[in-house]
């Protein structure tokens, strides 16, 4: 039993290893950062910016439970999966395929689309389902979402710890959202002018930022699937 115990929990730390870079990406996505900054540039920016922050989080929440529990419809949560290295090498493949795609058209991807910058007209009801659907439709977050439920589903933790797991995951991606908009309910105007300028740089070079993040972690995924078999 003991030496199980020891097993699990070496696991669940090199789970929780393999989460950061993925949850990294969604969260320096120029795509998470600036409509959250957006939200904070309306009428009522703190209560639109709580409940954009609230709909983002839940969004994220329902995209990667939803795969935890496919990777355990599949498989076990308790004991890792044949099919997960050769997921994880479709999982990484496609995320640098879509890399490559993001860094050959950067250049006309040089501003926000049109639809983001529309964000600024929000009220905090429209802002809490905004949040929720621009993290379920995003091609970017299902990808990170899938190899981060692949990621918990399938290394054999245990429910508790794989849902644990998941919470980490969502902190993680969630927070360049939830730093700013906290830090904004707390002290006010005096962040709006350096989120500002943040959301410029990132307008700016969002395409280029989305490319290398997605390769650099499709290359990591890729190789760690090749390494499982």
């Amino acid at each position: 039993m003991e030496v199980v115990r020891v097993l699990t929990t070496g696991s669940w730390g090199s789970v929780l290893a393999e989460l950061i870079p993925l949850g990294m990406v969604i969260a320096l996505s120029p795509l998470s950062i600036i409509p959250a900054v957006l939200a904070l540039h309306t009428d009522r920016p703190r209560p639109t910016g709580l409940a954009f922050l609230a709909g983002w989080l839940l969004g994220l929440s329902a995209l990667v439970s939803a795969f935890v529990a496919a990777s355990g419809l599949v498989g076990s949560l308790d004991k890792p999966p044949g099919w997960a290295s050769w997921l994880r090498i479709v999982v990484g493949g496609a995320l640098i395929v879509f890399g490559g795609y993001k860094w050959a058209t950067r250049h006309k991807s040089e501003h926000s689309p049109a639809w983001m910058r529309k964000l600024s007209g929000l009220t905090p009801g429209r802002a809490l389902v905004t949040a929720a659907v621009l993290a379920v439709v995003n091609p970017k977050v299902l990808f990170i979402c899938i190899a981060a439920g692949l990621a918990i589903g399938s290394a054999g933790v245990g429910p508790v710890h794989a849902w644990l797991s998941m919470v980490y995951f969502v902190g993680i991606a969630g927070s360049t959202a939830i730093l700013p908009i906290l830090a904004y309910a707390v002290t006010g105007e005096r962040l709006a002018a350096p989120l500002t300028r943040l959301k410029e740089w990132m307008e700016r070079q969002h395409a280029v930022l989305v490319a290398a993040i997605l390769i650099v972690i499709g290359v990591m995924v890729l190789y760690k699937g090749i390494h499982g078999l």
